[in-house]
């Protein structure tokens, strides 16, 4: 290498068919975080949500009566993975 120049790398150079293999970043509407960072994203024309953001969005709709029954309690208990008690 020649005196005084330097060179900086960052990984290894895509190129333009590994570019276009990944998918465009998208974000979520409610919490920002983008789709490299949730398991998985529902897009809507012009509004995305996050399987994060459904989650809380369908527990607030259980919960909003302010009473949760038995049947509610076994869909959340299935959407957040705890097993049967």
């Amino acid at each position: 290498m020649a005196e005084g120049k330097k060179v900086v790398t960052f990984g290894k150079k895509q190129s333009k068919e590994e570019k276009k293999a990944q998918p465009p970043l998208e974000y979520c509407s409610f919490c920002k975080r983008p789709n490299t960072e949730v398991p998985k994203m529902v897009k809507g024309p012009d509004v995305n949500i996050c399987s994060e953001c459904v989650l809380i969005a369908v527990q607030y709709l259980i919960l909003q009566d302010g009473v949760l029954s038995g049947q509610a309690q076994k869909i959340l208990d299935l959407l957040w993975g705890v097993k049967d008690k």
